[in-house]
């Protein structure tokens, strides 16, 4: 399984400031290794969800393109302190990783 997500959600009057690294190695399947010459097989986040006390507040999709440990930030207007939010991603392998924060 991944590593952890780190997730931060901070108030800023209505609004949560939502920002979130992803542990993942975002390979394109382009790249050679260095030692061997053999292609390194792609292995990257193909979506991302994010759901504030239940409610879906952002699904992005992403591909090979997408540097190493991908930071996304993102705004979620009418939330409040102790709100929970989860954040989600799956990649071409079928990994997945769900992590979760309250809105401080």
């Amino acid at each position: 399984m991944a590593e952890p997500m780190k997730i931060r959600a901070t108030m800023a009057g209505d609004v949560a400031d939502i920002k979130v690294l992803m542990n993942h190695p975002m390979e394109t399947g382009q790249r050679k290794d260095a030692k061997t010459g053999q292609l390194v097989p792609a292995h990257y986040i193909t979506e991302v969800t994010a759901t504030l006390n239940g409610t879906p507040v952002l699904k992005a999709g992403m591909g090979g393109g997408v540097s190493k440990n991908p930071y996304l930030g993102f705004k979620v207007k009418g939330a409040k302190a102790g709100d929970k939010v989860v954040v989600s991603w799956v990649d071409n392998t079928g990994d997945k990783r769900t992590d979760e924060t309250t809105v401080g």
